[in-house]
């Protein structure tokens, strides 16, 4: 066992969690640059200072063992902190150190984007050492980071409210039914009534959307999906119908490969939030980020 960690010791550390994170020794020869033999010593040598073995390794495959991967969370864990004590050594007397974590739906408005980009700018002008991590995720998932304290800021679709969650809408989207050029309904796209649509197959969302409940109903849902993405499959496979953003739609309904059915009619709206958990569990940063959030979409509106 470790009695007292060295550089060696983080050194080896670093090396496990990229055979971990690649799946094996010989798929992480590409990650360390090393070969697979240099690899193998130095997965051994770890194992010999802690005293127990890490994971399986052979023909059969990479696997941990039930040690191994409790050494996983610890490993992580250790070089998070000693990351996040380097980033801090390192700027002494800032205001600002340390990370934020921020999850996001995928496919944001160009316009949204852009004023996330500009309280990102804002942020980075102030008197601060902040290391930025976004990642892309379900709302449903976000919502789970939020209260598990993996992110500190989501910004997405939620359709219901948490009590220890603060929600603050930043922007609306537009959501219009889309056939595919396959589709017989194309040949009538823009002017297919609601009574004709209802009478054909259609692909929703696997989560509620209050604000299209109306638009759901009568309808023969025979498929659902948890993003866009996929909704858009199903719609381009010619035997759907189904909302999307038309931000998102309009490319495809520049190729001709979607029209929307009767955008006057077959609409609804969404509000899309940033969460963040209340205020007496939030940071420094956190607060920073939100004061910028809030004056570039003061700066959109002036526009």
């Amino acid at each position: 066992m470790f009695s007292q960690l060295t550089d060696l010791d983080l050194r080896l550390i670093r090396v496990f969690l990229a055979i971990v994170d690649a799946g094996g020794v010989s798929p992480a020869q590409a990650t360390l640059n090393v070969g697979q033999s240099t690899i193998s010593t130095q997965l051994a040598t770890l194992e010999t200072r802690l005293g127990y073995r890490l994971c399986e390794r052979g023909r059969s495959g990479f696997r941990l063992s039930a040690r191994g991967a409790q050494f996983v969370d610890a490993a992580r864990a250790l070089l998070d902190a000693v990351d996040s004590f380097g980033m801090q050594a390192r700027n002494v007397g800032r205001k600002l150190v340390g990370t934020l974590d921020i999850g996001m739906i995928g496919h944001t408005p160009v316009s949204a984007s852009a004023r996330i980009s500009e309280a990102i700018g804002r942020f980075r002008s102030r008197d601060q050492s902040v290391r930025f991590s976004i990642l892309v995720r379900s709302p449903g998932e976000l919502e789970e980071l939020l209260l598990n304290g993996r992110i500190q800021i989501g910004i997405g679709y939620f359709w219901h409210r948490v009590p220890s969650l603060e929600y603050t809408e930043v922007f609306a989207e537009d959501q219009f039914a889309y056939c595919a050029k396959e589709h017989p309904l194309f040949a009538r796209a823009g002017e297919v009534t609601p009574a004709q649509a209802a009478a054909h197959e259609w692909a929703w969302r696997s989560y509620p959307l209050p604000e299209a409940e109306s638009s759901t109903a009568g309808r023969n849902v025979t498929a659902v999906a948890d993003n866009m993405e996929a909704v858009a499959m199903l719609v381009l496979s010619g035997h759907h119908l189904g909302y999307l953003p038309g931000h998102f739609a309009a490319p495809f309904v520049e190729q001709g490969l979607l029209a929307a059915l009767n955008p006057a009619v077959m609409r609804y709206r969404v509000a899309f939030h940033m969460v963040t958990r209340a205020r007496q569990h939030r940071t420094d940063i956190v607060e920073a980020f939100l004061e910028d959030m809030k004056a570039a979409h003061a700066i959109e509106a002036e526009k």
